[in-house]
């Protein structure tokens, strides 16, 4: 006779198998892969009890608001027009939102010289980036107007995931927190006048919002999440899931912009209840990421940057 237990609990293998796919989404060829478990004893930038690595350690959260951000950050013609013309992400999209949760994961977790490193990487591709856009104006991916539109895209679309899928209960002062301390990558990349708290990230976009521009350069980009392939046959619904999340998680101004608000009703009653159920089995599936191995790595000297 079964035991309770095997109708409660799920075979390891099913786990370790629903983790691989899970995963095939963040890792692929070409991704930087940070090391984690070493240097032993350091924090690396921000340390474990910090807010970032709470937001940051939400394999939906993240993946959700990598969504978000990336088509927020396609309203800006100058910040696309550098994605645009020196990279092939309309060949693979995919692959930037990995190199994208390589950075974050990297500079959030990994030891201070490997985050270092990673940041020192993505100046020297910036250096390289440069021309003019559809609209004749010149553009640097090294303009520090640039990197901090680029920034408060992404950090303010990951706490906004991580509000509803997470916890939506965290402080405002943790909220403030966490704009804080993310904007110490901000400032390593060039960027200036970055917003630290949820204050001036309100109106830093109500000071944006007449730069941003719904192109048929921006339509392209939500064509191509939405029919972006997926890694394997097995995540092609959570993919989708997950695109259709990131564009429920636009700003309400955003969602006008992008005429997408219309099909709002439908992302609010089947997405969000789909994308948090997901999100329990992504937590039960991925018990040991990012953040529980740099926790490790912290505290196997006994110690922890408070």
């Amino acid at each position: 006779m079964l035991s309770e237990r095997t109708f409660t609990t799920p075979p390891e293998w099913l786990r370790r198998r629903l983790a691989r796919g899970i995963l095939s989404v963040t890792s692929g060829s070409g991704v930087p892969r940070p090391q984690f478990s070493t240097p032993v004893g350091d924090p690396g930038l921000f340390g474990p009890e910090s807010v970032c690595w709470r937001v940051h350690s939400d394999f939906t959260a993240m993946m959700v608001g990598g969504v978000s951000a990336l088509l927020l950050q396609a309203l800006h013609p100058l910040a696309l027009a550098g994605v645009w013309d020196h990279s092939s992400f309309r060949e693979d999209i995919l692959g930037r939102l990995r190199r994208t949760a390589a950075f974050v994961s990297g500079t959030t977790f990994a030891g201070r010289e490997q985050a270092q490193a990673l940041i020192d990487r993505v100046r020297r591709i910036h250096g390289q980036v440069r021309g003019t856009a559809p609209d004749g104006r010149p553009y640097s991916a090294s303009d520090p107007e640039l990197l901090a539109w680029v920034h408060v895209a992404e950090m303010s679309s990951f706490l906004r995931a991580y509000l509803r899928y997470v916890n939506p209960r965290l402080s405002g002062s943790d909220q403030d927190r966490y704009y804080d301390e993310a904007a110490r990558v901000a400032l390593a990349l060039g960027a200036r006048a970055v917003p630290r708290s949820r204050t001036e990230v309100a109106r830093y976009f109500s000071a944006m919002r007449g730069q941003l521009v719904f192109s048929e350069r921006t339509r392209e980009v939500l064509a191509l999440l939405r029919h972006a392939p997926a890694p394997t046959p097995m995540t092609r619904p959570v993919a989708r899931l997950f695109v259709e999340a990131g564009v429920d998680l636009l700003p309400p101004w955003a969602q006008t912009m992008m005429g997408v608000q219309r099909s709002g009703r439908w992302r609010r009653a089947l997405v969000r209840p789909g994308m948090a159920v997901s999100a329990r089995v992504f937590r039960w599936s991925l018990r040991i990421g990012a953040a529980e191995l740099s926790r490790r790595r912290v505290q196997a000297s006994g110690s922890e940057q408070n």
